[in-house]
Order: C-alpha cells, then sequence, then structure tokens
C-alpha cells in the first residue's frame, strides 16, 4: 500500500513538471503492482484445502496420520504456495515432550499449484501423554510470481483429540478400613433395601401392605411385616488438586500425570466393583482455554496470521471442575474425559476448592483428596470436611522425596495432615499405585 501511495505521489509530481518519461515508468509500475495485487488476492482465495477426519478418542501411545490435500479449482496457475500447520507448540517443547511429529517436514513445506491441480502431504502425530489437543488449522501464503505481493490465509478448521489418562491396575484396594467401600451397614441410614429382608415383626399401624409377609400372616393367624436391612454405597469422592503453585519446582510434568493417574486408577478401580465414584478438581478444562474463533480471513502479515491460528482465551474461571458422585454405566467415561482434559490452573486454591465444592460432597462417600503440597490451609480445611463427619483419606504425589521419610520424625509437609488427623499415603511412582492398603497410610 505504501509503494502505490509513493508511486502516484511521484506520478502527480511527473505530471506537473511534464516529465514524461518518469509519468510512463510510473504507469508501467503502478500497473506491475495492481497486477501482483490481483494475483496475489486471487491465488489466497482460490486455494482450497481438507483434512481427514480423526479419531476423537484416543489412547496414550496411539499414532494418527493427518492428511492434508490443497487444491486449486481455477483455470489461473498458482507460481507459489507455503504451506504451515499449527500445532500446539507447548505440547511439543515441553520436557518429556506430550507429543511427537514425523513425516513431510512436520507439516511445512512449498509447491506451485497449476491450473487444476492437487497437492497432498501427510505427517504422524504419536500422542505420548493424556490432553486435549488441537491439530490444524493450516496457514498457506500464497503471491504473484516475482514476490512484489503477499497474501496469508487460515484454511481448514482444527480437530480435537482426546488423549485419555493411563489407568494402572490397583491388585489391593483397602482406602478407608473405618467406612469400607461398596454395600455396607453405617449409622447414616438413607434408605430400606427391599432386597435384604433383616426380621419378620407383627404389623404396626403405618406399615405399607407391600411390606406384609402373607406366608406368615396366615401360619400366625395375624399380620405380620417384614422389616428391611437399611443399607448404603458408600464409594469414593476425588479431590485432585490442580492449582499451578501446587506443582512448582522441578518434576512438575512427572507429578501431573503421577496425581491424574492416580485418580483415574481409583475412579477406575470403584467403578469396576459397581460403586459410587465423583470427581472434584480446581483445574482448568482445556476444551475452554481453546478458541472456536479466527480460523479464516486475509492478513497483512504472518505473523499475525500465526497469532490468531494459535489464539487462546485468558481464564478466569473459578467454577470447579466436577463429576457428581454417583452410580451409572457413563460414570468413568466422564471421569475419565474430564481428567484427559485438566490443565494447571491459577484460580482457585485447594483450600478454597473445598470450601466452593463442599456441597457436592455426599456424606455418604469417602472423601479421597490428591495432591502434592499439603499446606497448613489444605490441611485446616480437610480436617474442617473430618470434624463434620467425612471419611477422609489423602493421597500426596511425593515423587521427588527420593527415600522413604523416617515417620518417627514426619517431614515438615506432614505435619498439618498428622495435626488435623487426617490419614494419608504418599505415592511416589506409579509402582505405588498397586497395592492401595490401609496399613501403608499414615496419620
Amino acid at each position: 500500500m505504501r509503494w502505490i501511495v509513493a508511486t502516484a505521489i511521484l506520478l502527480i509530481l511527473g505530471v506537473f513538471l511534464r516529465m514524461g518519461y518518469l509519468v510512463f515508468a510510473l504507469y508501467v509500475i503502478l500497473g506491475i503492482l495492481s497486477m501482483s495485487n490481483a494475483l496475489a488476492r486471487h491465488s489466497a482465495n482460490a486455494i482450497e484445502a481438507s483434512r481427514n477426519s480423526l479419531r476423537r478418542k484416543i489412547e496414550i501411545g496411539d499414532e494418527q496420520t493427518v492428511t492434508l490435500e490443497l487444491r486449486n479449482p481455477t483455470r489461473l496457475g498458482i507460481p507459489w504456495v507455503i504451506f504451515e500447520e499449527t500445532f500446539p507448540r507447548a505440547s511439543m517443547e515441553s520436557v518429556p515432550p506430550r507429543l511427537s511429529l514425523k513425516g513431510h517436514r512436520k507439516g511445512l513445506g512449498i509447491t506451485p499449484l497449476p491450473a487444476h491441480a492437487t497437492h497432498h502431504m501427510a505427517y504422524t502425530v504419536t500422542f505420548k501423554q493424556r490432553g486435549y489437543y488441537q491439530l490444524g488449522p493450516l496457514l498457506i501464503e500464497t503471491g504473484d510470481l516475482f514476490g512484489l505481493k503477499r497474501s496469508f490465509r487460515i484454511l481448514t478448521s482444527p480437530q480435537f483429540v482426546l488423549v485419555l489418562p493411563r489407568i494402572l491396575p490397583l491388585q489391593r484396594y483397602d482406602i478407608a478400613s473405618n467406612r469400607p467401600l461398596g454395600e455396607t451397614r453405617i449409622t447414616h441410614r438413607l434408605f430400606e433395601d427391599p432386597n435384604r429382608v433383616a426380621a419378620i415383626r407383627p404389623y404396626q399401624p403405618g406399615d405399607p401392605l407391600n411390606q406384609i409377609h402373607w406366608r406368615a400372616t396366615a401360619r400366625m393367624g395375624e399380620l405380620h411385616s417384614r422389616v428391611y436391612e437399611n443399607s448404603c454405597v458408600a464409594g469414593a469422592t476425588l479431590l485432585l488438586d490442580f492449582h499451578q503453585e501446587a506443582y512448582q519446582g522441578s518434576g512438575q510434568e512427572v507429578s501431573t500425570e503421577l496425581a491424574v493417574t492416580a485418580a483415574a486408577s481409583i475412579a477406575h478401580a470403584l467403578f469396576e466393583e459397581g460403586h459410587q465414584v465423583g470427581l472434584v478438581s480446581n483445574g482448568r478444562d482445556a476444551a475452554e482455554r481453546i478458541t472456536h474463533e479466527g480460523w479464516t480471513g486475509q492478513f497483512t502479515q504472518r505473523t499475525d496470521a500465526q497469532r490468531r491460528a494459535t489464539t487462546t482465551r485468558s481464564n478466569d474461571r473459578l467454577r470447579p471442575v466436577t463429576v457428581p458422585t454417583r452410580k451409572g454405566a457413563d460414570q468413568l467415561t466422564r471421569i475419565l474425559e474430564n481428567l484427559a482434559r485438566l490443565e494447571l490452573n491459577d484460580g482457585l486454591s485447594f483450600s478454597q476448592l473445598i470450601k466452593e465444592g463442599s456441597h457436592l460432597l455426599p456424606r455418604d462417600a469417602t472423601v479421597i483428596p490428591i495432591l502434592r503440597n499439603p499446606t497448613a490451609e489444605a490441611a485446616l480445611a480437610l480436617g474442617m470436611l473430618r470434624r463434620r463427619g467425612f471419611e477422609v483419606t489423602a493421597l500426596l504425589v511425593q515423587f521427588d522425596e527420593g527415600l522413604q521419610p523416617d515417620w518417627a520424625a514426619p517431614p515438615a509437609w506432614a505435619e498439618p495432615l498428622v495435626s488435623e488427623g487426617i490419614r494419608f499415603l504418599m505415592i511416589a511412582s506409579e509402582s505405588d499405585l498397586s497395592d492401595l492398603s490401609t496399613h501403608r497410610f499414615q496419620g
């Protein structure tokens, strides 16, 4: 645009000064610039692109092959096209990397597109860790033959791949012996189980007719009613701390994945045994973070196009991520999907999470906090839950502690939990998850 303005000014001066050769040269320059601009705009608008469909839900370690197709449906050839696939750079640069690419220069290339021509490219993505990944959109750059004018566009809508967390089999699971998991008699009786007859007694006014035991009535000569056992499904509610400050320091990536693996493994064990299970976390949902705007359009600079292709919204959401504690065929699927999308957040602290989400915790379920940094505020909040009648058993992700500490003199981070009477287990690696038994808990 600045070239056109400068050329127009010189043209006006040439006309007033009657400089014929200068005016002719400027006419030629204006024509070339106008033609270059028109050709670049035509080339950018003419290109069409498509991407093959991907599996939306996969496991850790799976690979997906992405195939991209560029088409020029017009009669006018395009001299050159630079295309670049957009990837989650943070996932590729993390240590260890969360995904890896191979094939066709990792989604970057240059090619001419003659009239009615088609160009294909393919690359393979290996998903090494759980997460919610965005592949695409496709950024193209094209222009005229001499490169005097360039134009940029974003083509194809991105696709999102959900990588579920790893689930480890638990050889022995005994989180809370005072209130065992599963069907158990407890003091807080919620309902009567009609499948479990406890006794037969004489009829009392007010007994419903469906509780009358007709055989005993015929035998005894007077009405008798059944008495059922009161029962309740205990299960567990997982409280997963995913606050940014709790995972500061070395090994942040390993700690977060170990915490998610622990939550997924426990939820799977409870689900397989037919118990109720739920999830409450102060993490951020990646599906809310990833933007769905700015995928198409024209831009003046390539950096502007790249920024629009990878723009993310700021996150000030303070509501916890929750999956209500209940039984159901899709309960485990919902928990695993939420764990897969979970990211570290700087909103609610763990103590604030307990205050905000305490109404989501059913009293008939064991509360299992999974955290790395048990601060005094967090221990106090857990102690308040225990004093309100909840059964609380914590799992501490402390993989970087090395050898097990001497519990004759508990470490400083354990003192707040001990003072509040919270039982806890230190998880240093995935192998510690295979045997979650009561005798290994401290406190």
